[in-house]
Formats: structure tokens, sequence, C-alpha cells
């Protein structure tokens, strides 16, 4: 079978503008809860899109970390390659796919650094192993082989033998506050079921029914 041929017929459930919150982060909230509910893997596993200053984009899974009334958080290295174009061009959008449920949920809007205190806050709720690769790791940077990395890791350890690893000040967190959020929920036919939220300038939204 050629990758052409590969079909899947949706058949999940619909979604109609009565089922809609007035607000797209609480039916976020519910959709997440929903793939919770469902027992997906990592349900918070999201695509990240950025671009750098000249327009050239890139895109990879990260983890929501956090989602309230500014929008939606992630962490990562600022020297990492997103953590560099997000400096230079400071918008960004999220894809979340819950194949199992067939939906998805595609964010658009502008990014922005979450406070030292709210980054060293989650970095603490870190398993220590993780902590510890956060320093270890200078993401996206090429090296010479796997046993640099380990090295680096096992210096590390030795350094902090105990629980108090420090947050790297090249660590932290962003909060995308969203100006626009799509629900996408799959029907027969390719007939889809699409929803977006467009925020308006009073800070309300707005919501229309896109053709798929």
């Amino acid at each position: 079978m050629s990758i052409a041929d590969l079909r899947k017929e949706y058949k999940w459930t619909a979604l109609s503008r009565e089922d809609l919150d007035a607000d797209p982060l609480r039916q976020f909230q519910k959709w997440l809860q929903a793939a919770l509910d469902a027992g997906l893997v990592e349900p918070n596993a999201m695509t990240l899109a950025t671009a750098d200053r000249t327009g050239k984009p890139s895109a990879r899974t990260v983890l929501l970390r956090g989602v309230d009334e500014r929008g939606f958080s992630f962490f990562t290295n600022y020297e990492s390659r997103k953590g560099r174009e997000l400096s230079e061009n400071p918008c960004a959008a999220l894809v979340f796919y819950w194949a199992e449920l067939e939906r998805q949920v595609c964010v658009a809007g502008s990014v922005t650094r979450l406070s030292p205190a709210e980054s060293e806050a989650y970095f603490r709720t870190r398993p220590r192993g993780s902590r510890l690769a956060a320093w270890a790791s200078r993401q996206s940077e090429v090296i010479s082989s796997r046993a640099e990395l380990e090295e680096r890791f096992r210096e590390l350890e030795k350094l902090h033998p105990d629980d108090s690893v420090p947050l790297p000040s090249c660590w932290g967190g962003f909060v995308l506050s969203p100006a626009r959020i799509e629900f996408w929920q799959g029907r027969p036919n390719r007939l889809h079921d699409r929803f977006c939220y467009i925020r308006k300038a009073d800070h309300g939204w707005t919501i229309e029914r896109l053709s798929p």
C-alpha cells in the first residue's frame, strides 16, 4: 500500500455551535480533560511552530505545562533554536492533535517569557535527573558524541549530589497569549466541523464556523 492510499474515516462525534463555551480557554480545558479521561498518551503534547527574524519557520513537539487566562505555558532552554527564534520573533503557533478523539486544536498568538519566579517554581517540580539534564544539554548545539553529553551529566551529578539543583539562567518558561484558536472535529466524508475564535479589541471573542 502506498502512502497515497492510506485512509481514515472519521466518525467519532459532531461539534455544533451550541457545544462551545464562550471562552476558548475554557473550551480547550474541557477538550484537554476529555483527552485525559480517555487515557491518551501525553495529551499535553503539542507542536510548537516558530520563525526567525527572516520568517524562516521551524517546528517541534513540546509539552504544555499550564493553561490559564493568560494562555498556554511551556518551558525550554532560552538559548535553544526555539528560544532564540521566540526572542527574535515573539509570535508562534501551537497544534494539539488527539487522534483517538478525532480532534485537533490550532492556536496562534504572541509569546512572552514567564517570570523568573514562575520558572523557578516549575523547575523545582521536575525530577532531579531532568533538572540536571537542563544543565547538561546545551540545547540545539552540535556535540561530538553521546559520550560527551553523558560525561557532562555525570559531572553534574557529582557537583549536585543532593536534590538542590539550581535553575539555570538560560532556562525558563514562555506563555503564548492566543489571538486565534480553532477547534476541529473530524466528520465523515471529510466534512469536518471547524470553529474559530478570534480575539476582539475589547478582549472578548467572536466565534465563526469555517468550511472544512
